[in-house]
């Protein structure tokens, strides 16, 4: 029987969403006819019809379920964090004791193959290479890099990701084509200094949607060390320059 046969030809005919407004206009109503609850049939994955009650028993489980999924989800992203958080802390720590570029060269190598696991990480700063001889940094000049990297050297923060094989080759110019994903942070005082990258084989190790808060940290402390260390090496260059005329 319908609700169509159930209306009288006196009364305006009763309809499914009439009954859905009285339902929620009248919120008690089960409460007030509890007995319903147990004679309401529901069909079930199983096929066999269950009580509404015991649908909404299910629901809940699975409600309970989808929630202890999601909290074990953050657990596991909290520990990750708290663990990158303590490596990026010693290697901040460390490099806070590098007396040169290539002592933080060094400090940064150690740490990202010993600490995070990457085999590949590189320095490249924008300047004058004959300046400032260091041995494991790359320098080019700003206007190489833009030709080369585009946008990214526009960025403001790291960004993680895949890149063109161009933009990899200037990034990392000794691992041979090997990095397919990688996190790029610019690093950046009073101007773009330059860009420090992490890199993986794995091409989705660094996805574009991946947090940058540590990389962050370690793109600011970089940035406040440098322009010292430039300036020294710099200076020692001149120094050099100079007693070889005398």
């Amino acid at each position: 029987m319908t609700l169509k046969d159930v209306s009288s030809e006196n009364q305006p005919m009763l309809t499914e969403q009439n009954v859905v407004e009285y339902l929620r206009t009248h919120s008690d109503f089960f409460i007030n006819h509890e007995y319903l609850l147990k004679e309401i049939k529901l069909p079930h994955q199983s096929g066999k019809a269950i009580s509404l009650a015991e649908r909404q028993v299910h629901l809940f489980r699975e409600q309970r379920d989808d929630l202890q999924h999601e909290l074990n989800d953050l657990i596991d992203i909290a520990k990750r964090n708290d663990q990158f958080f303590d490596k990026s802390k010693r290697l901040l720590m460390n490099l806070l004791e590098a007396q040169s570029l290539d002592e933080v060269m060094i400090v940064v190598e150690n740490s990202v193959q010993n600490d995070f696991g990457l085999k590949f990480c590189s320095m490249l700063l924008f300047g004058d290479k004959v300046e400032y001889p260091v041995s494991n940094v790359q320098m080019v000049s700003l206007l190489e890099a833009e030709a080369t990297l585009g946008t990214l050297t526009d960025s403001k923060k790291a960004v993680c990701g895949r890149f063109t094989e161009e933009q990899l080759a200037c990034l990392f110019p000794t691992a041979e084509g090997k990095v397919v994903s990688a996190a790029v942070i610019p690093l950046r005082g009073s101007n773009l200094q330059g860009m420090f990258s992490l890199g993986s084989e794995d091409e989705n190790y660094f996805e574009s949607s991946m947090g940058s808060l540590f990389l962050t940290y370690i793109s600011d402390t970089l940035s406040r060390l440098l322009p010292p260390l430039l300036q020294r090496e710099r200076a020692a260059t001149k120094a050099e320059d100079i007693a070889s005329l005398l």
